[in-house]
């Protein structure tokens, strides 16, 4: 006699109404997966900062997997979307600081669209890949694979796309606090996002699989047990022995000035907090950093501001990591980093990655008809540049990451194989004053010091301020809001991890290979609805 399929629940496939009628695993019903979508999405939004209660990601992964299994194509993307949405609405609510809830919630759904495709992929995984693998096995440790993958892959998407990506909110980046944190120097942010997936995907298959094989069971504390030594393995990895070989003395200057894009504030107002703020009487200092804009503007063309940087590298006998509004002769702006001596202008960096509706228009022609109020208001456009993010200085190479750089995984690439030392991540947070996004921003450089082997500086006009070893610790920080410096012996990097050198392999490697897997899983020779 033929033994009926079943679902994870051990009944029958065709459970309640829009329960899926073909597969393994049974979808729940929209009465209980449509509040599992939105407390995951909340949850997760509670993993980053602030509360940045970091394990609360494994239980709303848990939650968004479970609303998504085995659902029909239509109704994941809609459990997708909101919790998407319960997830970005939070989560960014600083992005409607200045410009009010329009901006806020337009990118909170488009991410949540994202959310949407990646809900889709994996509900078609819990159906099309286990029915091809019906093993206990393969369910419990090769399925969760797939998943983990696609939404690794999802991930990796919308950090690419539209206009470069925004590379927020990423399961990795709830970690930087957490047990799996050492995981980025070996497989780079993306690759502790897929560790993080599988071993909750994992635990989610223990929980609820069956199998097939009439009389077989698995017991509850061999669930358990392999659950426990799951999780323990991947914490059994050592951390990554990055070396180091000196150190540099570095003065990171908080000016607190009104650096915000409505702060109005008169030129030379930023300059002046900036100089102010700097200890000139701080011995053994190497190199003095300062913060995005914080010279305002082109000290080869504007004598007073040349001034004003020379007294700082008189007094304090080091040289200058500034940053500033560039022009080029034929009119082209750029959001620039720059290196000044005794002898003046040295060497510079342009930021690679100006913030989309921030601070350029992608096809303003376009946008400007949808909201020329708000599109008005933003009158400049920065080119991204050319230049390596690497720059000499101080008898060192320095990694270069302007603000909104430090969320591509490109350029964090980028400055080891350049040679960099140490990273110097300048950012100007005045215009989120009162928000979490300083807090996430810092969140996401700490990860970037983890997964590169190198200490980082992480310099605002107002905060948060914080210099962190390659392990991911905080060495010195100083309070937010307040105009003031830390001097600090800085370790200087000399080993190259291996997420320096692959991370990007593995994350392309992970996103084509769960879509590929679900594609060779899908029933194409099947005329039935997906």
């Amino acid at each position: 006699m033929r033994v009926p399929e079943t679902g994870v629940r051990g009944v029958p496939a065709r459970v309640g109404r829009g329960a899926v009628a073909d597969g393994p695993f049974a979808a729940l019903p929209l009465g209980s997966a449509l509040p599992l979508a939105v407390i995951g999405g909340l949850l997760f939004a509670l993993a980053f900062p602030s509360p940045g209660w970091w394990f609360l990601a494994f239980p709303a992964l848990a939650c968004m997997l479970l609303a998504a299994m085995g659902q029909r194509a239509r109704r994941a993307a809609w459990l997708g979307y909101v919790a998407g949405a319960a997830f970005w609405i939070p989560a960014i609510s600083w992005a409607g600081r200045y410009l009010g809830p329009v901006p806020w919630f337009a990118l909170a759904l488009l991410e949540a669209a994202f959310f949407a495709l990646g809900s889709v992929a994996i509900a078609l995984a819990y159906r099309w890949v286990a029915r091809v693998v019906p093993s206990t096995a393969g369910r419990v440790w090769g399925l969760p694979a797939v998943v983990a993958a696609l939404w690794t892959g999802r991930e990796w998407f919308s950090g690419s796309w539209p206009y470069g990506g925004f590379a927020w909110g990423r399961v990795g980046l709830s970690q930087s606090q957490g047990p799996f944190t050492h995981l980025a120097a070996y497989v780079g942010v993306l690759g502790v996002t897929f560790v993080v997936v599988y071993c909750v995907a994992v635990v989610v298959s223990l929980a609820l699989v069956s199998p097939r094989v009439p009389g077989a069971t698995l017991r509850l504390p061999v669930r358990v047990a392999t659950a426990g030594l799951l999780v323990a393995a991947v914490l059994a990895v050592p951390a990554w022995p990055t070396a180091t070989s000196g150190t540099i003395r570095i003065e990171s200057v908080q000016g607190n000035g009104p650096a915000g894009y409505f702060d109005r504030a008169a030129p030379g107002e930023v300059l002046a907090a900036q100089v102010a703020a700097t200890d000139v009487e701080a011995k053994g200092v190497d190199l003095v950093v300062w913060p995005e804009a914080s010279a305002e503007f082109d000290p080869r063309q504007q004598p007073v501001i040349a001034s004003s940087l020379d007294a700082v590298v008189d007094s304090v006998g080091a040289p200058l990591v500034a940053g500033a509004i560039t022009q080029t002769p034929s009119g082209v702006l750029h959001n620039t980093s720059f290196v000044w001596t005794a002898d003046g202008w040295q060497s510079s960096y342009d930021k690679k990655r100006p913030v989309p509706f921030g601070e350029y228009v992608p096809d303003r022609w376009f946008f400007s008809k949808l909201a020329p109020s708000l599109i008005g208001l933003l009158q400049r456009d920065y080119t991204p540049g050319t230049k390596p993010n690497v720059l000499p200085v101080a008898g060192i190479n320095a990694g270069i990451a302007i603000c909104f750089d430090i969320v591509d995984d490109g350029l964090a690439r980028d400055m080891v194989r350049g040679g960099a030392q140490v990273i110097l991540a300048q950012t100007n947070n005045a215009d989120f004053s009162g928000t979490d996004e300083n807090l996430q921003q810092l969140e996401i450089a700490r990860m970037r010091a983890i997964e590169t082997g190198r200490s980082l500086v992480n310099i605002s006009t107002v905060g948060a301020s914080q210099v962190i070893d390659p392990s991911g610790r905080t060495i010195d920080r100083v309070p937010e809001y307040t105009a003031t410096s830390m001097v600090t012996d800085v370790p200087l990097g000399t080993s190259t991890t291996p997420a320096s050198l692959a991370s990007g392999s593995i994350a392309l490697f992970l996103s084509l290979g769960g879509l590929l897997v679900l594609l060779a899983c899908a029933p194409w020779g099947r005329r039935k609805r997906s």
